[in-house]
């Protein structure tokens, strides 16, 4: 449970920081009674003083960790109280307060926070005369309905994270069957091998000690061909293992992207390519697309396949903030892979970045 939290802590704050600021327009109900008739200049601006603090202890619960988001929680309610004599849009504060409430913690505790809040908002009526009960009333549910989001919203991210961790569980299966498979293959391929290469060896070593030079070297010849063999079989082996195919790489490589928290949008078809261009390819979008994931703070990359008759047009385009490209041994490398297959590398810089991997029609298969 312990790490459960911690995965919530941590998805907490990568996802929904991005909507922080969206989810601060509510406070607009906090600002209405300030235009309700006509209200003093000192308590309008103290009013929105009091906003500076709130806003701040706002993204300190967002970003706490729920044994901490106590504390911000409070704060956010001390605030609610000071300035409710002032204006009573304080009530937006306070669900707030209840929605990290409910977020945080479990159903009963969010419920005995509901009559807690209740039991103050009912003390505030009293000590401050109100004439209306309607702060209580309204405020009390509407406390309680933002409190009931915050624990669904608690239990959506629970059941996301729940999924990611059985997602991982299911990778690291797949790759420790993959890893038995290898060393499976590879057992078979070299078992056999290996141990005629040890026999021959020894037996031509005995040939050489009675002096039986031919029937040596003919187990010299037999011997280098097995490893010749051997040899061709493990690249054959390996190639395989890396080269899964343009259609799959592309799509596993959307998935990292995704996985790092971008939109990702694919259009165009995937063509064939022949084995040889198709790797380097491969490796040339996988070095591009981690380029997108460390340098660009993009949250949103596009990659486009393109065919005409005259040549073949791969583009990954990114919203982020890069301002100037200095080349390193990646995109160095990507050169030099294309050259042998008569591709280029461009990449153009305006409102978004493009890399464009542009090769011939007569290198298409």
């Amino acid at each position: 449970m312990n790490n459960l939290n911690t995965i919530v802590d941590s998805e907490k704050r990568s996802l929904e920081d991005k909507l922080a600021w969206v989810y601060l327009i509510n406070l607009i109900f906090y600002l209405i009674p300030l235009f309700i008739g006509s209200k003093p200049i000192w308590q309008i601006v103290i009013s929105l003083i009091t906003l500076l603090p709130f806003i701040y202890c706002y993204f300190w619960a967002y970003r706490s960790p729920k044994k901490k988001a106590i504390y911000p929680i409070l704060a956010m309610i001390a605030l609610g109280i000071a300035i409710t004599p002032i204006n009573t849009g304080s009530l937006s504060l306070f669900t707030f307060a209840g929605f990290f409430i409910g977020f945080n913690y479990s159903l009963r505790t969010a419920f005995i926070s509901l009559i807690g809040f209740v039991s103050l908002l009912a003390a505030i009526t009293f000590i401050l005369e109100m004439n209306h009960y309607n702060f209580i009333t309204y405020g009390g549910l509407l406390i309680a309905g933002v409190g009931l989001f915050g624990v669904a919203e608690r239990k959506r991210v629970e059941a996301h994270c729940r999924a990611q961790k059985s997602k991982a569980e299911i990778s690291q299966l797949a790759t420790m069957l993959e890893r038995e498979r290898i060393a499976r293959d590879l057992h078979d391929i070299m078992g056999h091998n290996l141990s005629s290469i040890s026999l021959k060896a020894e037996l031509a070593a005995k040939l050489l000690d009675k002096n039986q030079i031919e029937q040596a070297k003919l187990q010299l010849r037999e011997l280098n061909e097995i490893a010749r063999d051997s040899l061709s079989q493990v690249r054959q082996t390996v190639s395989g293992y890396k080269h899964k195919g343009l259609s799959s790489s592309v799509m596993h490589l959307c998935q990292t992207l995704r996985d790092k928290g971008l939109s990702v949008s694919l259009e165009g078809d995937i063509p064939q390519l022949n084995p040889k261009l198709e790797t380097q390819v491969i490796l040339s979008l996988t070095e591009l697309c981690n380029n997108v994931i460390r340098h660009s703070q993009a949250d949103h990359c596009s990659l486009t396949f393109s065919t005409s008759a005259d040549e073949l047009t791969i583009s990954i385009t990114d919203n982020g903030k890069t301002a100037k490209i200095i080349e390193g041994n990646g995109l160095k490398g990507i050169r030099e892979r294309l050259k042998g297959f008569q591709g280029k590398l461009d990449y153009m810089i305006n409102q978004q970045c493009r890399f464009t991997i542009t090769l011939p029609p007569q290198k298409i298969s």
